[in-house]
């Protein structure tokens, strides 16, 4: 466990009412500590382990991600011609590690491979709006497809980094400039390569972010005026580009502003997710995002006349559901008037289960065995499946649609 974070400033009792001044040089104090105590907190959170391990899976469990009965898996037990991971013999059932259930989706589950030749999909997850589980939604996104067998790279573009503590990275102690995209930015490099690293995870790599990110909102509109020719909406694009043969789909985590850095996202996003709690506030606020998004696209025209952007989806995803208060399905009804067949027949409830994932630094997909209610679990579990699965899907239809194209072109 680490240490106890130090005061922050000591502050006299006797005197009431009184608010206490703090000097500009004193915002750095309050910062070590908050990042003190954030670490404190952290390795109390994934106790006995310092660090964020990844889940097991129970025989039944697998059977489940493979989509067979678990009769099925113990007739594959007995091929040995297909090297299938044994896992470790408890005594009522088997146990699967991350690697080893992964390797069973491969090798038997029923989702197709990416085809050769054909390069992955980006996806963004934005909203201007901040607490609308946008980074939660990235995460959970990412773990799902990984469990049919995909391989994922996360991208952390927000500065306050959420994205990078789910995966167990602290930022601002643990990331330094040079492993976040600002290189990228500032010209130094050419592709986001360098800025990969593997996670707790199997099947997912992220790009880490800190609060330096803020420096990319200076410096791409002074580039900008300095040179006609910078394209500033198509650095991230560039950067990511080298990476699409290696990962079935790299999903970006987006800050909640109509930023530099998210025009970035969006313009090299191939799909886009807007996700929107079910109550008034953020029903209005979405409508903001798409007014924005609307003058940014116009924007955008009118800076390169000849430039063509499509998206080969954008959807709207229902999250913090709560069907309970009585607001929801009238603003549910709202947002479905508005949105239309942009909305997903999906919908992420809010259940203990997700809140005491989150306050451990995880999701549902963390959770190897659940110590509440079995049908709360099934419940937030199956509703990010369906999420995964439905996007899954529309990834694998369009590699399908590149790979008739291709033979049409040939032919």
């Amino acid at each position: 466990m680490g240490a106890t974070a130090k005061p922050i400033v000591s502050i006299d009792a006797t005197v009431k009412h009184t608010p206490m001044r703090i000097a500009l040089e004193d915002i750095e104090i309050i910062s070590e500590h908050a990042n003190e105590t954030l670490l404190t907190v952290r390795e109390q959170m994934l106790l006995p382990h310092p660090k964020k391990h990844a889940p097991v899976f129970s025989t039944s469990r697998l059977a489940s991600l493979c989509r067979m009965d678990r009769k099925k898996v113990n007739y594959y037990w007995e091929k040995a011609d297909l090297g299938l991971p044994q896992g470790t013999i408890l005594p009522r059932t088997r146990e699967f590690t991350l690697v080893e259930a992964r390797e069973w989706v491969r090798k038997v589950g029923p989702f197709p491979a990416r085809p050769a030749g054909v390069k992955g999909k980006k996806i963004a997850i934005g909203n201007f709006k901040g607490g609308v589980t946008k980074t939660t939604s990235a995460m959970t996104l990412a773990q799902g497809l990984s469990l049919f067998g995909r391989r994922v790279l996360l991208v952390d573009l927000d500065p306050q980094a959420s994205l990078s503590a789910l995966n167990g990275v602290i930022a601002d102690s643990e990331v330094s400039d040079d492993q976040t995209i600002l290189p990228l930015i500032y010209g130094e490099q050419s592709s986001l390569e360098y800025a990969i690293q593997s996670t707790y995870w199997d099947g997912i790599d992220l790009i880490p972010a800190s609060a330096s990110l803020f420096g990319a909102e200076f410096y791409l509109p002074f580039k900008q005026s300095k040179d006609s020719n910078f394209r500033f909406w198509d650095v991230l694009n560039a950067g990511l580009e080298p990476l699409l043969d290696k990962y079935d789909a790299i999903i970006i985590d987006t800050p909640p502003a109509l930023s530099y850095v998210t025009i970035n996202a969006f313009m090299a996003a191939d799909g886009l997710v807007v996700p929107i709690p079910p109550n008034a506030l953020d029903y209005a606020s979405s409508t903001q995002f798409w007014s924005l998004f609307t003058d940014l696209a116009r924007s955008m025209k009118k800076i390169v006349p000849d430039l063509e952007k499509q998206f080969d989806f954008i959807h709207v995803l229902l999250t913090k559901v709560d069907s309970s208060q009585i607001a929801t399905n009238k603003v549910r009804e709202w947002i479905t008037s508005s949105y239309d067949s942009l909305v997903l027949p999906i919908e992420i409830p809010t259940t203990t289960v997700t809140t005491t994932a989150s306050m451990e630094f995880g999701t549902v997909y963390d959770i190897s065995k659940y110590e509440g209610s079995n049908k709360t679990y099934q419940r937030a579990r199956e509703a990010y499946d369906r999420f995964a699965e439905m996007i899954d899907q529309q990834i694998t239809s369009l590699w399908s649609a590149e790979v008739e194209s291709n033979v049409a072109e040939v032919a």
